[in-house]
């Protein structure tokens, strides 16, 4: 990403240097960053479109018909397996994953700074899911409840604070120098780990569809935000022209 983001910052100093004898050297930058905010603005739109549609007829019709489908399915195995899920996607879960990652970054690479770097998405999506739930107020399903739960519904917190925490450490195995077929196994298992926690919100009973859709929307628009705002900062602070 790092090296994408210099290569538009380049050639948008080529193009402005054929076409303007005088230009600001920060053009570039300011043209990346307004880049970046469309691609999270975007995301803030989508998710505030969705928030405005929670009580229609027909994202109600969606939400149950989609539940009705999933919860069809229940037995012991995957009740089993999807309670083991969501734990993974709890307080408890980052307990034990977080210092595994982070005890796994330092003794291969040598460096703490990842493990700031997923402490800051972990409590921007913790923080921000609690402040929408509070200002949102929606009730969980009346469903049956196959785990407790004691806070709001919308949006979900498993499925927003694993799509952020578990999608930006895709991120950085993508940027780490590792065997591709390595690389692809982990992205993949962890892929499948996020989808699983917004699955398992709906077959335990605890959350609508437009729940988990909603908590993977906020989740990604702080994984776009951290990593464009890291990559930028690491053009700043690199490029000898600034």
């Amino acid at each position: 990403m790092q090296r994408e983001i210099k290569l538009i910052i380049d050639r948008f100093r080529e193009f402005l240097s054929k076409k303007i004898n005088k230009y600001d050297e920060k053009l570039p930058y300011i043209i990346t960053v307004i880049i970046a905010l469309i691609v999270v603005v975007s995301g803030i739109k989508l998710f505030v479109k969705l928030t405005e549609n929670l009580h229609t007829d027909l994202l109600g019709t969606f939400d149950a018909k989609i539940t009705e489908y999933i919860i069809s399915f229940r037995n012991s195995s995957l009740t089993h397996y999807f309670t083991f899920v969501t734990e993974v996607g709890d307080a408890v879960g980052y307990l034990i994953v977080f210092p595994l990652c982070s005890l796994l970054f330092y003794l291969v690479f040598k460096r703490w700074k990842y493990a700031g770097q997923l402490t800051l998405i972990l409590l921007l999506a913790l923080s921000s899911n609690v402040i929408l739930k509070q200002i949102i107020n929606r009730a969980r399903p009346t469903l049956e409840h196959l785990v407790t739960v004691e806070t709001l519904s919308y949006p979900s917190g498993h499925a927003m604070t694993a799509m952020a925490f578990y999608g930006f450490l895709i991120y950085l195995i993508a940027t780490f120098n590792i065997r591709k077929i390595f690389k692809f196994l982990i992205i993949t298992v962890l892929a499948l780990l996020i989808l699983s926690i917004g699955i398992s919100r709906i077959y335990l009973g605890v959350h609508f569809p437009s729940d988990v859709f909603g908590g993977f929307i906020a989740g990604f628009v702080w994984v776009i935000f951290c990593v464009l705002l890291l990559n930028l900062l690491k053009v700043f602070k690199t490029d000898p022209k600034t």
